[in-house]
């Protein structure tokens, strides 16, 4: 009796945090949303010192409880699931451990020459901003497009430093230390500078050959910004396609099995709390990955 009275409450616990397509479910995670975003407020108003000196202590009270708030659901995560090593080391439960530890720390140092330390530390906190990807629909899709797309785009940036150094390397030759060229590495971070079209002006061409090449290196710079996009673009599209395809793949699946024809399939947001993975079928009862039994 006392095990299924502890089955039941963790299994509520788990659809108050992980469910988004229940009504508690939703009232929890736009609660999340509303204090991850004003934490980060108060991580940008405690940056500015006329503002932080006038309401410090204002400051440092909400700080802790949004701390706070954050170290309850932290665990309340963990408790929920079957396998909380899994969590804990996944993606988000990383984030959620670094955007929760920076105030903390604070126990661990003492004496004035900590202090800056202290507060470069606790500039982890902006690392909630990440806890927003939970509430991305289209975030596993950009990161799976972006992960296939690796190759490609580690073959174009490699490509884009031997430019560099080779046209950073002409510059030097071209322009000497009597233009500011002072050595091959800060002809190197010119030319970087120039090919990204950012253009500091901290160092500029005085030759006519000088101004020639790097009339080039600019147009070149606007050409390489649309590779990566392109890449990256076009993995999209096609993970998408792919999407699509399983998506009504699935559906006629299911039609071709129900008497009727109307009833088509959906992907809900219900986790697994056994191995934590979403996005199964409406009035699955088991879970697609590890078939642990899901609860309604």
């Amino acid at each position: 009796m006392e095990s299924n009275n502890k089955h039941t409450w963790k299994t509520k616990l788990h659809e108050i945090i992980y469910e988004a397509d229940t009504p508690i479910g939703k009232v929890f995670d736009v609660l999340l949303l509303v204090f991850i975003l004003l934490s980060i407020v108060l991580v940008m108003l405690e940056s500015v010192n006329s503002i932080d000196k006038k309401y410090h202590e204002l400051l440092y009270i909400g700080e802790w409880v949004v701390t706070i708030l954050f170290s309850l659901e932290y665990i309340l995560r963990i408790v929920s699931v079957k396998k909380p090593l899994k969590y804990i080391f996944s993606f988000f439960g990383i984030i959620d451990f670094l955007s929760t530890i920076p105030m903390y720390l604070a126990f661990f140092f003492a004496g004035s020459q900590a202090l800056v330390t202290l507060r470069a530390l606790r500039l982890l906190r902006v690392f909630r901003i990440l806890k927003l990807a939970r509430y991305l629909g289209a975030s596993n899709q950009l990161k799976d497009s972006i992960i296939a797309s690796r190759l490609k785009i580690m073959v174009f940036l490699f490509a884009i430093m031997i430019s560099s150094v080779i046209f950073g390397t002409i510059m030097y030759l071209v322009e000497g230390e009597a233009n500011g060229f002072d050595n091959i590495p800060k002809s190197v971070y010119w030319c970087v500078v120039t090919l990204t079209t950012v253009g500091f002006g901290d160092i500029a061409p005085q030759t006519a050959l000088g101004q020639l090449i790097t009339t080039f290196i600019m147009i070149l710079g606007y050409g390489i910004i649309a590779v990566p996009t392109g890449i990256v673009s076009a993995e999209y599209v096609r993970s998408s396609q792919k999407a699509d395809k399983e998506n009504e793949d699935l559906k006629n699946e299911n039609l071709n099995k129900q008497v009727d024809s109307n009833i088509a399939i959906h992907l809900n947001s219900q986790h697994c709390d056994n191995c934590n993975v979403s996005n199964h079928r409406d009035n699955s009862d088991f879970c697609y990955n590890c078939g642990h039994q899901l609860h309604h």
